[in-house]
């Protein structure tokens, strides 16, 4: 594999990653802010009436709230493992194209002794 091309397998790797693993960070910080400011049984005169369970505590929030949070959740997951499958491929094709390489070293070694 190309040098270019394993670099950029990396690169792009990372554009996933880091981003999806800030997302995961934000929605936690938010989940914790909820968990510390959000009524802990029902309000509907604030449209306080979805629930949701934050480390065993059930708070309520507005369905805005939630459709929030879980887009941001499930979107950060999603890129996140975009990321982390583009990364393994990198290191499976560098693992491929390093025992390749070994084995070159290998035959030339044996060639060499064998003169």
């Amino acid at each position: 594999m190309k040098i270019a091309k394993s670099a950029s397998l990396r690169l792009m790797a990372l554009l996933f990653l880091l981003p999806g693993l800030g997302g995961l960070v934000v929605s936690a910080v938010v989940s914790t802010r909820y968990l510390d400011t959000l009524p802990t049984s029902p309000v509907p005169e604030e449209m306080r009436v979805v629930p949701r369970n934050i480390h065993g505590t059930v708070v309520y929030q507005t369905r805005q709230e939630d459709r929030r949070l879980s887009i941001v959740e499930y979107s950060s997951v999603a890129v996140f493992l975009a990321g982390l499958t583009l990364g393994l491929v990198h290191l499976e094709r560098w693992g491929n194209v390093r025992s390749s390489e070994l084995d070159m070293e290998e035959e030339d070694l044996s060639a060499a002794r064998s003169k």
